[in-house]
């Protein structure tokens, strides 16, 4: 009884377990996710933000937020390009390395735009400006090299692949349309053709016929019959009269 009561409370304290597991694991889900929800849309008020700041603002400030728009943009593409390849190939994983330290100098310079944003110093943010646009300019570089390599490469792997895939499709067509007719073997070649069916014989063709037979011609053995045979002489009743006979004179 003891050991039934003991396996019983250790069941019970594995499902209480597994439920308090389950429940933290969908609760960090969840916060992950809104995590990430909250972090999109900060980030897209951040980006219109800057746009309208480009558009809105003349001068210096306004190519300011137009740097940090080019490298924001440009520094998410290639992030998102290099994650989504290296799941599927191994060699990105190198370029993804170099991306996250290229990452550094980008986050780097971003605080830096942001940080200008502010600066009162008109005259003193003009002066900086051909720096940080050049800077700007070769982190974007890098970035884009790498995005486009990676798509290069991806592409080049679906076009081989789509060349093997329609050359294995051409040679599986070709076996679908390929027939052969058997060749005839020399003893098959050599034997006649099946004869045609013999005619009938004019006797047996004869016996076949339905039509009535024409009357046959009398022989010389055989005597010829009267063409109207006489009729049988009437019979002699006892009541009937005699015949007289007839007179001469």
């Amino acid at each position: 009884m003891e050991a039934v009561i003991a396996v019983v409370a250790l069941l019970f304290v594995l499902f209480v377990a597994l439920g308090v597991y389950a429940t933290v694991k969908a609760v960090g889900a969840a916060k992950r996710g809104v995590d990430r929800t909250i972090t999109q849309a900060r980030r897209t008020v951040e980006d219109h933000t800057l746009r309208a700041k480009s558009f809105a603002q003349p001068g210096p400030a306004g190519e300011i937020a137009q740097l940090r728009l080019k490298l924001r943009t440009s520094m998410r593409a290639t992030q998102d390009a290099l994650n989504a390849g290296a799941a599927e190939d191994e060699s990105l994983k190198e370029s993804l390395g170099l991306f996250h330290r290229l990452s550094a100098h980008g986050h780097e310079l971003d605080a830096e735009l942001r940080r200008l944003e502010a600066e009162p110093d008109r005259a003193a943010l003009a002066e900086r400006l051909p720096g940080l646009r050049e800077r700007t300019e070769r982190i974007t570089r890098s970035a884009d090299s790498l995005r486009w390599a990676a798509r290069d490469r991806a592409q080049r792997f679906a076009d081989d692949d789509l060349d093997t895939l329609s050359a294995q499709i051409d040679v599986e067509a070709g076996a679908l349309r390929h027939w052969t007719t058997e060749v005839p073997s020399a003893s098959s070649a050599a034997a006649p053709p099946p004869p045609w069916p013999e005619a009938p014989a004019a006797d047996a063709a004869a016996s076949q016929q339905t039509w009535q037979d024409t009357p046959r011609q009398h022989t010389a053995d055989e005597p010829a019959r009267p063409a109207i045979t006489p009729p049988d002489p009437r019979p002699a009743y006892p009541w009937q009269k005699k015949p007289r006979p007839e007179s001469t004179t």
